[in-house]
């Protein structure tokens, strides 16, 4: 396995004419870029498969006319015999598209995690991509997730019942609290036109086995559900999702701006944590003022409420009948007077 810098073209007239699915990756890496300083580092995030193939090799050509070093990076998890030779092969295919330098990191997973090992590989991986973009000075990390990637994501989320936040899907650019940006330029992308891109440009990729195993749940809403629902209820499942996530993160954006212009009215700094108005909170309707709850504790204490836990501190407010402190993840609440208290516990 390996990777050749040739790509197929057709000729018209003496012409050479690019393959469609060459032209629409390589406008929606240079629409991406168009977010990354010129003369920059980009860091690609490599696993060898078609995707992130042809995300790399889009982003070497696009890159050169704005002076943007890319750098791959391919995670090695240790999950499967022969991981090792599987990254290696990677960041050759890498080399032969013509990066600026293909980067190696081997990562433990831990297989303990009571996420599962899907979430605990993830998680292993977008750390080790963090730390060396760092390193590196980028002022980007590029991910392959596709269009199905993100149909996937909102459907699990929907299964789930985890609300509108999961259901945004994956954001097309996020930036992190060191001002690192993660974009995922391919998310317009079905696919299958990775894979088509990776066939015109005589790219060899790797197919990951794990991408076939239905004891990940990603994998069977892949291989079995979205299939049957393209079966009962027509074409477009995956669009109509992925339009569904684009919605709901503008709806999201707004709604945010509102709760950050309320939250400064009516939070105060408190002994060991923070407070909120009661009087404020009940002035609310309810998907404000849950959303308020939930906002001040995770930019206080950096976790994460469920909807059955923001709902026992909206009784707090709506249902008051002198119940005492409730234990969150990291923190507690407790009305004292006309506010909500959380305090950090410990």
């Amino acid at each position: 396995m390996g990777a050749r810098r040739t790509r197929r073209v057709s000729y018209r007239g003496g012409v050479p004419s690019l393959s469609p699915v060459i032209a629409e990756i390589r406008l929606a890496v240079r629409t991406a870029l168009a977010e990354v300083p010129e003369g920059s580092t980009v860091i690609v995030g490599l696993s060898g498969g078609a995707d992130s193939l042809a995300l790399t090799a889009a982003t070497v050509f696009e890159a050169r006319s704005r002076g943007i070093q890319v750098r791959s990076l391919t995670v090695d998890h240790g999950l499967q015999e022969g991981s090792s030779l599987i990254a290696s092969t990677a960041a050759v295919a890498a080399e032969g598209v013509g990066v600026d330098d293909a980067l190696q990191t081997r990562v433990e997973v831990d297989r303990s995690s009571g996420s599962g090992v899907e979430a605990a590989a993830r998680d292993a991986r977008y750390i080790a991509l963090a730390g060396i973009a760092r390193a590196e000075g980028a002022a980007a990390v590029l991910l392959g997730h596709t269009l199905d990637d993100q149909a996937e994501t909102v459907l699990l989320g929907l299964a789930r019942g985890s609300g509108a936040t999961s259901l945004q899907g994956m954001a097309p650019i996020r930036e992190d609290e060191d001002g690192l940006r993660w974009i995922r330029p391919l998310l317009g992308v079905r696919r299958e036109t990775t894979r088509a891109f990776c066939a015109a440009s005589a790219l060899e990729f790797w197919d990951d086995p794990h991408n076939l195993e239905t004891r990940f749940a990603r994998v069977r809403a892949r291989e079995t559900v979205l299939p049957v629902l393209e079966a009962e209820l027509g074409p477009g499942i995956a669009e109509a999702l992925a339009r569904t996530a684009e919605q709901l993160r503008e709806d999201a954006e707004a709604f945010d701006e509102m709760i950050h212009e309320t939250i400064e009215d009516i939070v105060e700094h408190a002994e060991a944590g923070i407070s909120v108005s009661v009087a404020a909170l009940a002035a609310n309707p309810a998907a404000l003022r849950n959303r308020i709850i939930r906002l001040v504790v995770d930019s206080e204490f950096g976790v994460s409420l469920t909807r059955a836990q923001t709902l026992e501190v909206a009784r707090l407010v709506t249902d008051w009948s002198g119940q005492g402190p409730i234990d969150l993840p990291g923190c507690s609440a407790v009305r004292r007077g006309g506010q909500v208290v959380f305090a950090a516990r410990g």
